[in-house]
């Protein structure tokens, strides 16, 4: 009953906020409340406020004594929702999927698939050495295991 209470009232919050979306959502057996968000434009510490203060101002700490903790998604997690991979295009990804391993830069994010470009050094078709050549690869959101963004400094 209180977990449904609170996601109606995280449900509530995010239809107001149509640009935030949702990650992650648990509450541990001692009533700890955890949200994890992301955002088309990032999440800011008042987008994090404002779920928090949509859950929290609507439950009485008298009736369940519960915390409550809202996040955003770290630069350094997995991508899990397809927004996300829509937020990034133009970064640099590092793709497991069933069968290989990628990284390259996200180029396009569609409903159902992401593309991703490299480039690499391969032996030159006729002749002694290498040559710069461009890559590219269609990867179903279904294939992939776990895609992160790549934080280069």
């Amino acid at each position: 009953m209180f977990r449904n209470t609170v996601k109606n009232l995280l449900d509530d919050g995010l239809n107001e906020r149509p640009d935030l979306f949702l990650i992650s959502f648990n509450i541990s057996e001692a009533n700890h409340i955890k949200v994890v968000l992301d955002g088309d434009n990032g999440v800011q510490v008042e987008d994090c406020m404002f779920i928090s203060r949509a859950i929290e101002h609507n439950l009485d700490r008298e009736e369940v004594d519960f915390s409550l903790e809202v996040m955003s998604a770290g630069a350094t997690e997995p991508l899990v929702n397809t927004r996300q991979y829509k937020r990034h295009v133009n970064r640099s990804l590092s793709v497991k999927t069933t069968s290989d391993k990628l990284e390259g830069v996200l180029t396009e994010a569609t409903d159902s698939a992401i593309v991703l470009e490299w480039k690499t050094r391969e032996p030159k078709p006729i002749g002694k050495g290498k040559v710069t050549v461009n890559k590219q690869a269609n990867v179903a959101y279904d294939d992939i295991v776990e895609a992160k963004v790549m934080i280069k400094f």
